[in-house]
């Protein structure tokens, strides 16, 4: 199952913000002009962001010397990369075999439902990214979802959607203990 990785307009995006490209500036210093850069650089710019944004591309092939083309190629090649900001908790449903004929698809199908999202879509309030994976490595616990670390093993759509609102509830409520602290 392959999902759309490259946003197709502006407002799937959730409220993006412009990045502050010169908290590259170390990351490029320690690795430009080293062999087998690009994935290193990569994977840099997605710890510091969360993502790889557009801008950092640019940034990343006018002063290391790669090629703009090449960076784009990686990235969208290798699912480690985000090229979007992601929810706060990212959903994996597994859709492996296991996982498939224990009816994996009416879980997507529930989860998709409730959070008004479509797969690999981020909700709205950015607590949650929904993905659909080849195989989470949990057979005897199919279906199953990670949300995480964390791992949630014979699934129905409704106990699926209950953890949804479970980990809502907490992070709506450590939201609201938070701005009234301030």
């Amino acid at each position: 199952m392959r999902i759309s990785r490259i946003p197709k307009s502006k407002e799937k995006l959730n409220g993006y913000k412009p990045v502050d490209l010169s908290l590259l500036d170390e990351l490029i210093k320690k690795y430009k002009g080293k062999r087998g850069n690009l994935i290193p650089l990569l994977q840099g710019t997605q710890v510091i962001f969360g993502f790889l944004p557009k801008e950092a591309f640019t940034k990343l092939a006018n002063e290391t010397g790669l090629k703009l083309n090449e960076l784009y190629g990686v990235a969208t090649f290798y699912a480690q990369f985000r090229l979007h900001p992601v929810g706060k908790n990212i959903i994996r449903v597994c859709h492996g075999t296991a996982c498939h004929v224990q009816n994996a698809t009416a879980i997507t199908d529930d989860l998709k439902d409730e959070l008004n999202v479509k797969d690999g879509e981020t909700t709205a309030d950015g607590i949650f990214t929904l993905e659909s994976v080849a195989c989470l490595g949990c057979c005897s616990l199919a279906p199953v979802m990670m949300i995480g670390e964390e791992t949630y093993g014979k699934l129905t759509g409704k106990s699926a959607v209950k953890t949804i609102k479970d980990i809502r509830r907490k992070e709506t409520a450590k939201r609201n203990a938070s701005l009234s602290s301030n």
